[in-house]
C-alpha cells in the first residue's frame, strides 16, 4: 500500500506519520515506505521574489520544508521504516492531491489544524479540501 503522509511541522501532522507508520506495520506492506509531502504556498511571496530573487525565495521555502520533515523522517527512520520526501510550492491542497494521483498513493494521511468549525467555515482547510477533491482515502489525524 502506498501512503502519502502530508507535514506541515504541527504536532498534528506528526501524529499522521505515526499513524501511517503504524498503518505500515499493521499491513505489513511489502516496501514499508512512507512518501513524506510538504508544500508551501508561495503567491504571497511574489514581492519578495521581486526584490530578493527567485533563487532565494526558493531556497527559503525549501529550508523550510526541510525543517518540518525533520521530526518526520526521524520518526520514520527510528520506526525502521524507509521514506520518500516530495517538496513542492503551489496551492497546498491542490499539491498534496496532484502528487497523489501522479504517485499513484492508494492512501492520503494528514493532521487536522484543530480550528474552530467558525474559522474553517470562513476560511477553508486544507484537509477539508483534500478530502473533498482526491480519489484516494483521506485520513485526518487529530
Amino acid at each position: 500500500m502506498k501512503i502519502l503522509v502530508a507535514i506541515d511541522g504541527s504536532k498534528n501532522s506528526l501524529r499522521a506519520v505515526k499513524y501511517a507508520a503504524r498503518l505500515a506495520h499493521l499491513l505489513r506492506t511489502a516496501s514499508k515506505k512512507i512518501t513524506l509531502i510538504s508544500v508551501h504556498d508561495d503567491t504571497g511571496l511574489r514581492h519578495a521574489r521581486a526584490l530578493v530573487g527567485k533563487a532565494e525565495v526558493a531556497d527559503y521555502l525549501r529550508e523550510l520544508s526541510e525543517k518540518e520533515l525533520k521530526s518526520a523522517r526521524k520518526l520514520l527512520k527510528d520506526d525502521g521504516i524507509g521514506y520518500d520526501m516530495e517538496i513542492r510550492t503551489g496551492h497546498v491542497a491542490q499539491e498534496i492531491i496532484d502528487c497523489a494521483n501522479a504517485g499513484k498513493f492508494d492512501m492520503i494521511v494528514l493532521g487536522s489544524k484543530g480550528r474552530s468549525a467558525v474559522a474553517d467555515l470562513l476560511l477553508g482547510s486544507v484537509a477539508q479540501r483534500v478530502l473533498s477533491n482526491a480519489k484516494q482515502p483521506v485520513v485526518i489525524v487529530k
